[in-house]
């Protein structure tokens, strides 16, 4: 009797570090997750703000160009 008791007590205790294991397991994979995401993130913020100062350096280039074309025009009429 004493001995199935404790075989039964053994077993619960394994189903218990297995399952405790099994739970860590899962909150480090879920903090990987996290921290992927996260990366990813922080690179598409960077890639949106390169493309940001790209568009305002075509937008200055544009304006020079208008204005080199108005003092042309001024000067043949």
């Amino acid at each position: 009797m004493k001995k199935k008791e404790e075989e039964e007590e053994r077993r619960r205790r394994r189903k218990k570090k297995k399952k405790k294991i099994k739970e860590k397991k899962k909150q480090k994979q879920k903090q990987k997750k996290k921290k992927r995401r996260k990366r990813k993130r922080k690179r598409k913020r960077k890639k949106k703000k390169k493309k940001k100062k790209k568009k305002k350096k075509k937008k200055k280039k544009k304006k020079k160009k208008k204005k080199r074309s108005r003092s042309s025009s001024s000067s043949s009429q």
